[in-house]
């Protein structure tokens, strides 16, 4: 049979080619690995292979055109069907049309054009290429509407659900619980008539095989062991007797980034070393540099734990992907920010009264007058009062950057673990405003309805452990923020009023603040200035 050989990906955000030189002409015969083509992009110089074996029968490209990826580039003449390349190919539309064998068995009695749609899983965020799948809310045969949500995520950042952008019949499941789903993956394949919704979708697969063959998977991506640390740590490793089994722009490639190419593993036959397998190589290396100075690493060896299970039952669960980001993240925090706690505590007697006399006008707004909420808005004009706490440090460039916004984190207890979405724009509302969307903001982290873009941005944050109980902590500064506030419980204490000692409702508070920008006098200045505004708010209005 004759086969499309299509050009594959090239890489992230490469859409395109330039043919410097093809290899092979009409009537040659091909086996796999053979280069067909040079190709060159605006990264690099590479020769593609390929992947089955067979006599060429048509030659669709030429020297000096540009080629897409997906675009055939020859037509092979192949023994059998089982040669046939699974490539990723985009096309122009993600509505697949129904093969002639399956039409009949598909919306029978409906009078619109029914196709295929092929979702994919969505762009989740920044940096953010995969997720892991933690509940499918349907099933196959399912009928589903736009915006109804297919699939619950999470990332390393926050939990979400996916909805749908057609309507359709759910008619076959991609992907299952626990597994993990990459952005641009196919994950739910769906009968839809919705013409309009599918033809404005784009780099989707051109066609579906019928159920009586399978759709292949694409090939995975060669596996390239991971380098071991000491090999980081090393200025080389040895050089092996033999010649590396590599192309001569995979050599090039190599010596222009600094790669050894005998230090690279190959993943292709007998060994041969590909381009993706130096970039696997040089991210390795570069990842292992970086555990060793951020991150969990910092430098600091790692002793192994002892076997628990001599002592006693245990039980052994994963970290979900909230809990490891908050370790990661927490930890470079800790490893690299010089942390000062500054405790202090405020008179709120008067302050609860009055929050109490216009609670329900906070409820009739949908949310809820709390300590918190009040706090929102004195931690704005104490931002605006001491700059230097409305900042970031930038030690790479020796710079500090001022902000001239005020978007403030609040730390949300869920059951998945602390997630500190953002309220933007503090400064400019007021606190009724405050507390309805503080009360939004922190039902939607606790529903899982959260997105990336209200976890970020973030300038301060504050921490309120009261309704727990506690009298005093130490918040660790949510980098890149260089300060956060941490609230505890109040509780009514003597004071003496110069004549008897009288019950007031003291609120301890903690501040914790980057030593780097942040001196101690004026960690003490900002917080007695917060104290100050919880006993007498009109100072927000003479100062902030």
């Amino acid at each position: 049979m004759v086969v499309e050989f299509r050009l594959p990906e090239l890489g992230e955000n490469i859409t395109s080619a330039d043919i410097t030189k093809v290899l092979v002409k009409v009537g040659d015969k091909i086996k796999k690995e053979q280069p067909l083509a040079e190709l060159e992009t605006d990264k690099a110089s590479m020769e593609i292979p390929s992947d089955i074996e067979g006599v060429v029968k048509e030659v669709k490209m030429k020297e000096g055109e540009k080629a897409s990826a997906g675009q055939v580039l020859l037509l092979i003449e192949t023994e059998s069907s089982e040669s046939v390349p699974a490539l990723s190919v985009k096309t122009d539309s993600d509505a697949a049309e129904i093969p002639q064998e399956i039409k009949p068995a598909l919306s029978a009695n409906n009078d619109k054009v029914s196709k295929l749609y092929n979702f994919k899983l969505p762009e989740l965020g920044e940096n953010i290429s995969k997720a892991s799948v933690t509940k499918i809310l349907v099933k196959e045969g399912d009928f589903v509407k736009k915006d109804q949500a297919l699939v619950e995520l999470e990332t390393d950042k926050a939990s979400m659900e996916v909805p749908s952008d057609v309507n359709g019949i759910v008619k076959q499941i991609k992907i299952s619980e626990g597994s993990t789903a990459n952005v641009g993956e196919i994950i739910f394949i769906i009968e839809t008539s919705d013409s309009d919704s599918a033809e404005n979708k784009t780099d989707s697969a051109k066609k579906i095989d019928s159920p009586q063959k399978p759709v292949p998977e694409a090939p995975a991506l060669p596996k390239t062991e991971p380098v071991k640390k000491e090999a980081a740590n090393e200025a080389a490793l040895e050089t092996k007797s033999i010649i590396a089994p590599a192309a001569p722009s995979v050599r090039r490639f190599a010596r222009e980034i600094g790669i050894k190419i005998n230090n690279v593993r190959g993943s292709g036959p007998g060994g041969r070393i590909s381009i993706e397998d130096v970039k696997k190589y040089a991210k390795s290396l570069n990842e292992n540099i970086e555990s060793a100075s951020s991150g969990g690493g910092f430098g600091i060896k790692t002793e192994p734990l002892p076997d628990f299970s001599k002592w006693g039952e245990t039980d052994i669960q994963p970290m979900n992907n909230v809990r490891k980001k908050t370790a990661e993240h927490l930890s470079y925090a800790w490893a690299s920010i010089p942390h000062v706690t500054q405790f202090d505590k405020a008179d709120i007697t008067e302050l609860e009264e009055i929050r109490k006399q216009y609670g329900k006008l906070a409820e009739s707004a949908g949310g809820k007058l709390t300590v918190t909420a009040i706090l929102l808005k004195i931690a704005a004009s104490a931002l605006k009062k001491f700059p230097q706490f409305n900042a970031s440090v930038n030690m790479a460039g020796n710079e500090i950057i001022y902000k001239k916004y005020i978007n403030i984190g609040v730390a949300v207890d869920t059951d998945r673990g602390l997630i500190v979405p953002v309220i933007r724009n503090v400064d400019k509302k007021n606190i009724i405003e405050l507390a309805a969307e503080l009360a939004e903001i922190s039902k939607k982290a606790r529903d899982k309805k959260i997105t990336l873009e209200d976890l970020q941005g973030g300038n301060f944050t504050i921490s309120n452990l009261g309704g727990i109980g506690g009298t005093g902590f130490t918040p660790i500064v949510n980098a890149p923020e260089v300060a956060i506030l941490g609230i505890s419980r109040g509780s009514y204490e003597p004071k003496y009023s110069g004549s008897e000692f009288i019950p007031r409702l003291m609120l301890p508070l903690s501040l914790s603040y980057d030593h780097r920008i942040i001196d101690g006098a004026d960690g003490a200045r900002f917080l007695r200035w917060i104290c100050s505004a919880l006993e007498q708010p009109i100072l927000m209005s003479l100062e902030g």
